[in-house]
């Protein structure tokens, strides 16, 4: 375990997306409420988001974690990128690669984002049913 500042970890997402899967992984990690917030771009304009962003993040380095590669959340965390070294945008979240986040969170940055990404890869599986010979084996895209 590393003695600097975790990560401040956000996830921003249309909707209430965000407040459903920060809500999970406090029930199933057990994590603080300050390890990762949620945020939703419903009904706020992308500056807003933007500045409601600056100010959870503070001076912590932070993940922002989109719902969408090409969406207005991960447009206004780019323009959060342009400005911070210590900020990064992973888009495409899901359960698993959170609850590895606020496990990990005291992980230095440029260690911890190929293993979140890894992590969230590696969750997408498909149990094929009627798709596949192999219905009883869950197939994984890693």
């Amino acid at each position: 375990m590393s003695d600097a500042t975790p990560i401040q970890g956000i996830v921003l997402s249309h909707g209430d997306m965000a407040a459903g899967l920060t809500s999970a992984v406090r029930l199933i990690a057990g994590a603080d409420e300050d390890a990762l917030v949620p945020v939703s771009n419903q009904g706020v304009s992308p500056d807003v988001v933007v500045e409601r962003i600056r100010e959870l993040a503070g001076e912590r380095p932070t993940i922002l974690f989109t719902d969408l590669q090409s969406g207005s959340c991960a447009f206004a965390g780019r323009r959060l990128c342009h400005e911070r070294a210590d900020f990064v945008v992973i888009s495409g979240v899901n359960l698993p690669m959170l609850l590895e986040f606020v496990l990990r969170r005291d992980v230095p940055l440029a260690k911890l984002v190929p293993l979140l990404l890894e992590k969230g890869r590696a969750a997408i599986a498909c149990a094929p049913g009627e798709l596949g010979r192999d219905a009883d084996r869950a197939v994984s895209s890693g």
